[in-house]
């Protein structure tokens, strides 16, 4: 597809699984209203990119395509499991030909693509692999909108909160995390040719010991040596991990952009492609 190799900023961590479960607490229920949308073919192919934990893959194997096929992609699959319907495949989606099972009735990636270089290339690419009709659904955190303070105990939270997030952005954007792509999904879905192109913001409040204050937690661990070295001293990061635990503490939440486009139904489809490659 593409050659160059992608950069994912949060790869590899013991805190991993703490941040996927947080991104499913918040993101799910969302995502899954967002699919049931589209109607989808019970019979139809899916491809769910960046799987993650497999929380999506599997619900889309078991509830929309039950009689279908579901392709779950990830540079890790060690927290995915095959099951039926439901296929595994190591895969960098930035380098790697798709799965088998295309051309797509949907293809999903959540909190993907903005740590992609090749974001832009990608969206077309991508819209080239659905079938006739199919869906293209991508979501990222709007993070020109950073979380912030709205409740605490102390004069100086807020400033403290603002400074960390300071920091973790610009960490997340000197390895290659674009943090205002989810502001420019929509537009860039539009040029590469899907049609009925539909966009939705959604935004929360998180509370302190809640799935959106872990996310930030397993985000502080994730960078932490990074996040030390632009700057933060170890007390502040002790002192806002604290803050991230206490349920007198809330914050708004990233925004999360959910952007849907589908193929004209008059498109020729592509050939199908992809190979077996490594998978479970």
């Amino acid at each position: 597809m593409i050659t160059a190799a992608p950069v994912y900023a949060f790869a590899g961590t013991e805190h991993t699984g703490k941040q996927l479960a947080a991104i499913e607490a918040y993101l799910d229920e969302l995502t899954m209203r967002r699919i049931r949308e589209l109607d989808l073919p019970p019979g139809g192919s899916c491809w769910e990119i960046g799987a993650g934990g497999g929380s999506v893959a599997t619900r889309l194997a078991r509830d929309i395509v039950p009689h279908g096929r579901v392709a779950a992609t990830d540079l890790d699959i060690s927290r995915l499991t095959p099951a039926g319907n439901l296929h595994i495949h190591r895969a960098d989606v930035a380098a790697d030909a798709p799965p088998p099972g295309g051309p797509w009735q949907l293809i999903h990636a959540r909190l993907v693509t903005q740590h992609l270089p090749q974001r832009r290339e990608l969206i077309p690419t991508l819209a080239a692999q659905l079938a006739p009709g199919g869906w293209l659904l991508l979501g990222e955190f709007d993070c020109q909108t950073p979380p912030r303070v709205i409740t605490a105990a102390g004069a100086d939270v807020a400033e403290l909160f603002d400074s960390f997030i300071r920091t973790l952005l610009g960490v997340l954007t000197a390895r290659g995390v674009d943090l205002a792509w989810a502001s420019q999904v929509h537009a860039a879905m539009v040029r590469a040719g899907p049609t009925d192109v539909h966009s939705l913001r959604y935004v929360e409040s998180w509370t302190g010991g809640g799935y959106g204050c872990q996310l930030l937690d397993a985000n502080s661990h994730q960078q932490h040596e990074a996040l030390l070295h632009a700057g933060l001293r170890p007390t502040q990061l002790d002192r806002v991990r604290g803050l991230l635990q206490d349920p007198d503490f809330t914050v708004t939440s990233y925004p999360f952009v959910s952007v849907r486009g589908r193929r004209p139904t008059d498109a020729p489809p592509e050939p199908a492609t992809g190979t077996e490659g490594d998978q479970r």
